[in-house]
């Protein structure tokens, strides 16, 4: 099966504007890279609710990415994630993917324009 794109977003409101921009499609909402050691799983949840699928980027912390699989967190990044790991997530029905897919990063997008929100409905189109 294949994966929708991949989008990278700091707020609910990214979140919200990348859900609805891609429509039936769907998209991949992924956390700003390593986001587990510096806002942790709760925030990332909280942006998310209610939408999969979505993924917080652990880096290579495994004691981040234990703490998002406790809270609930159902698709994980971390590099070189171990076997134990990989057992615990399977366990719990997440998934952990090693490394990061390609995304646009809305770190400094203005949503609020009709140029930006058209941009990002060429990415989603693929």
């Amino acid at each position: 099966m294949r994966q929708p794109p991949a989008v990278t977003i700091y707020s609910a409101a990214q979140a919200r504007a990348a859900i609805d921009a891609a429509g039936p499609r769907g998209v991949l909402l992924l956390s700003a890279p390593a986001a587990a050691g510096f806002l942790g799983p709760a925030w990332f949840a909280a942006m998310v609710v209610g939408h999969e699928p979505a993924a917080l980027d652990c880096g290579a912390d495994p004691g981040h990415a234990l703490a998002a699989l406790r809270f609930g967190i159902k698709r994980i990044i971390l590099a070189e994630p171990s076997d134990g790991l990989l057992s615990c997530a399977a366990e719990v029905g997440a998934d952990i993917l090693p490394e990061r897919p390609p995304s646009l990063d809305l770190f400094d997008w203005n949503l609020g324009k009709p140029q930006a929100r058209a941009a990002l409905r060429v990415w989603l189109a693929g």
